[in-house]
């Protein structure tokens, strides 16, 4: 086993967290005393866009909780219409961010078609996510990875989570 008391705080990135492996990662690897940011961002965003502060914000398991810096996220029905309050839809970003990629080397009306077309007005993620009632954001995994059930869509993010 491992000595881990040098570690001050422990990161997760890339596919969602669910809370269970969440709860796992902090009570095993960070001996219930180090903070897992648990991050949302793209290779396209290139910086985190949802993250938790550590000793500023909550530790929500399995959410990436709240926006960056100057970063304004979005839920937007299939329609584009933005969703208020505790919600599920497209993730989108309402305004630029200093980091947001300005194009696709060679393939400007690509960059368009894939980022700014889907909907208008907004920065189109590709992932889907969730907003509870306090605010924080829960990723729901790609919107092109969705299986339909008795014409239910669900992402494969949460069957994996339920799974766990």
């Amino acid at each position: 086993r491992a000595k881990r008391t040098s570690l001050r705080v422990l990161g997760t990135v890339g596919e969602p967290i669910n809370p269970e492996a969440w709860r796992w990662y902090f009570e095993v690897v960070g001996d219930k005393r180090c903070p897992v940011v648990d991050t949302w961002w793209q290779t396209e965003t290139a910086g985190h866009m949802l993250t938790p502060l550590p000793g500023v914000g909550p530790q929500v398991p399995g959410s990436a909780t709240r926006p960056f810096f100057g970063v304004e996220p979005v839920l937007l029905d299939d329609k584009g219409n933005e969703l208020q309050g505790e919600a599920a839809g497209l993730l989108c970003i309402r305004n630029a961010w200093p980091s947001a990629m300005r194009t696709v080397y060679g393939d400007h009306k690509r960059y368009e078609t894939t980022y700014f077309a889907p909907c208008k007005g907004f920065y189109f993620s590709g992932d889907g996510a969730k907003r509870d009632a306090d605010g924080n954001f829960w990723i729901t995994g790609r919107v092109d990875d969705v299986i339909n059930v008795s014409g239910h869509r669900i992402g494969t993010a949460e069957v994996e989570s339920a799974l766990v």
